[in-house]
């Protein structure tokens, strides 16, 4: 796999954790500039795929089409942890959509928002399928299919005409064969696809910077998509997440997916950056990220900062004491 070690993390002195993974820095024309561990890895995007995910929906601008805010349609791209504005537009964009909650193919579920799921225990409700984080991303899919006329009850079907029109966009963004593209399924029940690290990077970078995009059509879907995650950061994840933070910074598009995947796009300085944590975690996100803004003098100091505030390098116990310290140690390869 080619994982170099990204983290350590230590307890009075003594190292007693290890993250591994990859990390990818790319230019604008897809040359590698940095790399830790194996670029070339391949790995599923999972809801780092979100954003390419919405772009056949706002391709046909969906998002006009049934009259939405640009808090609803941003929800096409968003891993939202169920508070309650998430739902409270959720409920709005299926109102005008003229969807109904059962059409959706992902499971019924509490929201991923702790404080957010307690309040639906305490209320005594049932799990719910616009709960789910990927509810919004199936919305905009069943939404458009809808639109086109396509078979609403099986767009999730990785030969419906929606998942097709996914992967051909994903691959040419990614400038890679359609035919080479794993797919698998992914947690909310749709299709969804690996790509090697260095191209994930390359991806993000191209949202964020779509004049790379030749094709006009998925040019102007892929602004339109970015602008919708800059323009509302606490949708796309929730006010305490390393993705709404770093969507704050109207220089980044970024989104996280499960299993450790990261991507990030930077406009001004033209760059992609791809991550993996070999063991999945996304607490090390913040510690790896911030390293990454800060080997490549980021300038944006208030970006790095929340992130360090989201999960600090400081370890303490569960009384608020320090114990230890969480350090990026991985170093740049040529």
């Amino acid at each position: 796999m080619g994982f170099a070690t990204l983290v350590e993390e230590y307890r009075g002195g003594v190292l007693e954790n290890v993250h591994y993974g990859a990390v990818s820095v790319v230019d604008e024309k897809g040359n590698i500039l940095y790399k830790a561990g194996n670029p070339e890895h391949m790995t599923y995007l999972r809801s780092a795929a979100k954003p390419f995910q919405a772009l056949p929906v706002m391709k046909r601008r969906i998002d006009e089409v049934y009259g939405l805010t640009s808090k609803e349609a941003s929800l096409f791209t968003a891993s939202h942890r169920g508070e309650a504005f998430h739902i409270e537009a959720l409920e709005s964009m299926f109102q005008k959509m003229g969807l109904k909650e059962e059409g959706l193919h992902c499971c019924a579920t509490y929201p991923l928002n702790e404080d957010a799921k307690a309040d639906r225990h305490r209320a005594n409700e049932p799990k719910r399928k616009i709960f789910h984080n990927c509810s919004g991303k199936h919305a905009g899919l069943l939404g458009l299919s809808k639109h086109m006329g396509w078979d609403e009850q099986t767009y999730y079907d990785p030969n419906h005409p929606v998942q097709q029109e996914i992967m051909e966009m994903t691959a040419y963004i990614a400038e890679v064969p359609k035919e080479s593209i794993p797919q698998g399924i992914d947690g909310c029940g749709l299709p969804i696809f690996a790509l090697p690290l260095h191209k994930i990077a390359y991806s993000y970078l191209k949202l964020a910077c779509p004049d790379l995009i030749e094709d006009i059509d998925i040019r102007n879907a892929a602004a339109a998509t970015a602008k919708l995650m800059n323009d509302n950061p606490d949708m796309i994840a929730d006010t305490k997440f390393v993705c709404s933070a770093l969507l704050k910074d109207d220089n980044l598009t970024a989104k996280g997916g499960a299993k450790g995947v990261y991507g990030i796009g930077l406009r001004k300085e033209r760059i992609g950056i791809s991550l993996k944590v070999s063991d999945g975690s996304e607490q090390v996100w913040p510690c790896i990220i911030a390293s990454i803004l800060e080997r490549i003098g980021y300038s944006n100091q208030d970006t790095i900062d929340r992130l360090y505030a989201l999960v600090s390098n400081e370890i303490v116990n569960d009384g608020g004491t320090p114990v230890g310290e969480r350090r990026a140690v991985f170093q740049w390869q040529v």
